[in-house]
């Protein structure tokens, strides 16, 4: 389902009339509008299937020659997401992680970051978003497992409250054989490898 931009205009309109603001100055006038078209981009990924950018995939064990069996896994680092807080509508935003043990196929490298803009474009909270983007690579690919760490700021910590600037929230999903924590160690220190 498509975004009502005059749904979310008109409410707007009246948001900043509950506010005690004008909406007709001119600083404001447009801004009705404007929030209309943002939240069309944020909330983009509703009704959206997130598993249609892993639709295509490639075999490794077989093609040309010499056909190999797969043993290691395969690390996406650093894919910047944003999201709006389903419990304030304030955004969030971070870095996902994303590593697979592959079956017989991979998945092109660019359908993660996809997969992990589809469902973060929907009202969220971390925790969930993490589990759906590891239930949508684990149910569409061959994967014998997958682990997917997200480490993000959140509006509702910096920006209210306590206003935590510096604060940021890291999850951790995980399905298959990277499910123990013994067995995904080796990822977590690759995430982190390289930094200071």
């Amino acid at each position: 389902m498509a975004v009502d931009r005059e749904r979310v205009a008109a409410l707007i309109r009246e948001l900043l009339e509950a506010i005690g603001e004008d909406p007709d100055r001119p600083g404001l006038k447009a801004t009705p509008g404007r929030v209309a078209d943002a939240y069309a981009e944020f909330f983009g990924g509703v009704g959206q299937d997130a598993s249609t950018p892993l639709a295509n995939t490639i075999s490794i064990a077989h093609g040309p020659a010499p056909e190999t069996s797969p043993s290691g896994a395969v690390m996406l680092r650093d894919i910047q997401f944003r999201s709006v807080c389903e419990h304030h509508l304030l955004p969030f935003r971070g870095k996902a992680h994303i590593a697979y043990l592959p079956g017989d196929h991979v998945v092109g490298l660019g359908a993660l970051p996809k997969v992990v803009d589809i469902l973060a474009s929907r009202p969220q909270v971390q925790e969930r978003l993490g589990e759906q983007i590891a239930d949508a690579i684990a149910d569409a690919l061959d994967a014998r497992g997958v682990l997917v760490v997200l480490d993000a700021s959140h509006g509702c910590v910096t920006m209210r409250g306590d206003r935590q600037h510096d604060a940021s929230t890291v999850t951790i999903a995980a399905r298959g054989e990277l499910a123990s924590a013994a067995a995904r160690a080796e990822l977590i220190a690759l995430i982190g490898a390289g930094r200071e």
